[in-house]
Parts: C-alpha cells; structure tokens; sequence
C-alpha cells in the first residue's frame, strides 16, 4: 500500500516572503490553489522516502531458506541400459583364515635395494576340498595382486631386524603371472599384527609339513600295493604259462602214444 503526501511548491518558495499565519495557512490547505493559476506540487512517496533506511524486508528475503526442490514425479529412461556382469576374484572356494592391513616391499638384486610392491590387504587362504594355504595380497584401491604364491612346509618367516613390526621370507612368487623367487618384507601398522601374521605363517607351515608327510607315506603305501599286485599278476602269468606248457606236453604225449599204437596196428604178422 502507497501513501501519497501532496505539499505546495509555492508555499514553500515563498516561506520568507508571507507573514506566518498566511503560511500556516497555505500549509495547512494545500489544495486552496485557483484554477487560474495551477501550482506546482510535488509528490513524495512514502516508499521513496523509505528507499534511503535499511531495506530489511528485502534482506529477510534473501537470507530465507530456499525451498525444497518439488518432487514432480517425472521418470527418465536410460539411454543405455547395463547388465549385471558376474565377477569372479578366484577366491570363491578358499576360507580366509587371515585378513589384516600392511604394506609389502620386494628386495630388487640388481638395484641392491628394497621396493615397494603396495599397501593393502594381505590374506592367508585355505581351499575348502585340499586344504592348501596361499598368500594373497591385493593394493587397496586398484586391486592389483601384489603377492600371491603357497605356502609350503618348507617356508620359514623371521622378524625383520632393527624394526618390530616387519617380518621378511622368500617365495616362488606368481603375481606377475609367471614363477619368480623373490624375498619379500611386510611392514604392518602395529607389533602385534606383525606377531599374528608370523604366527599364522609358521602354523600353516607346520600343517603343511604334516599334510605332506601323510601325502608320502599314502603315496608309498599305494606304490607298494602296486607292487604287490604287479607281483601277484606275475606270479598268476608264470603259473599259467607252466599249466599251458604241462598240457601242451601232456598232450605230445597223448598223441605220440596214439601213433605209436596205430604203427603197430598197422604192421603185418610175423609168419
């Protein structure tokens, strides 16, 4: 809502010049003016006046929070539609016996010097059906293998030396997608970590080590099966063979015999 305020000009050019009551006057009606002689107002707006004070209407406006985007209930199709693709990390049908963060450093002989292989997840796997254990360790944001190799009875882990929370062993390493021996150092976030993973490695060892021995001792007590069965098989053919030389003679016999007999028959009386 505006509020116009209308003021004379004239009265107010001519405020020295009229004695006070006139000017009370003048003031007081403003719209006393002839026709013949029309006066010049000015008009004021109350919201010009206004313009020169602190617009806070204005600014409660801008600081109040915007409203929340409306929910219009329009449905886009994608333009490419992507399908579910299975993923398989080859771990499927191995139990993780191990899992704790480090970071793995591999002992380059031609530089005479250590190098980082990646920090992330090391793993100790057992297969579900042989019961085989293997080292695996992938960097944590690309995934990529940075270690992954058996371990066999004949591995052996020691505490790396001067630093307590490393421990260093050798490998035939597959990682690279091909055998390579490599001595290899891992380096975890606290001591007690580094004691679980070396404890975990020598126990691993230990039931591989008695796993194989039963392997051996199976292995030789097939072979000697075999052997007794190849035995037993030789025997069987060397027993036939004489059955079938004692008929084959028998039957020489046999045969000489009738011959014999028939010459005999066939000779003439003696007169």
């Amino acid at each position: 809502m505006t509020v116009t305020t209308t003021v004379n000009l004239d009265s107010l050019l001519c405020v020295n010049l009229t004695p006070l009551p006139s000017l009370y006057k003048k003031t007081l009606n403003p719209n006393t003016s002839s026709p013949a002689e029309p006066s010049k107002r000015l008009t004021l707006h109350k919201s010009n006046m206004a313009s020169k004070e602190p617009d806070h209407e204005h600014r409660e406006d801008d600081d109040a929070p915007a409203a929340d985007d409306e929910d219009t209930g329009a449905q886009v199709a994608p333009i490419v539609r992507l399908e579910e693709v299975a993923v398989t990390t080859g771990e499927e049908e191995e139990d993780a016996i191990l899992d704790l963060k480090s970071k793995l450093y591999r002992f380059d002989k031609d530089g005479n010097q250590w190098k980082e292989r990646g920090a992330g997840t090391v793993k100790l796997l057992k297969h579900k059906k042989t019961g085989k254990v293997r080292l695996v360790m992938r960097q944590s944001k690309t995934l990529k293998i940075c270690a992954n190799h058996y371990v066999l009875a004949t591995m052996t882990v020691q505490e790396h030396a001067g630093n307590d929370k490393s421990c260093l062993w050798h490998a035939s390493d597959f990682a690279d997608d091909e055998l390579k021996d490599e001595l290899f150092c891992i380096r975890f976030a606290s001591v007690e970590n580094c004691k679980s993973f070396m404890e975990t490695f020598r126990e691993v060892a230990e039931s591989q080590k008695s796993t194989e021995e039963n392997k051996e001792a199976s292995a030789a007590a097939g072979l000697l099966e075999k052997l007794s069965v190849e035995e037993k098989e030789a025997k069987d053919k060397v027993e036939e063979k004489d059955v079938k030389a004692k008929e084959e003679t028998e039957t020489k016999e046999d045969t000489k015999k009738v011959d014999d007999s028939e010459k005999k028959d066939g000779e003439p009386a003696s007169t």
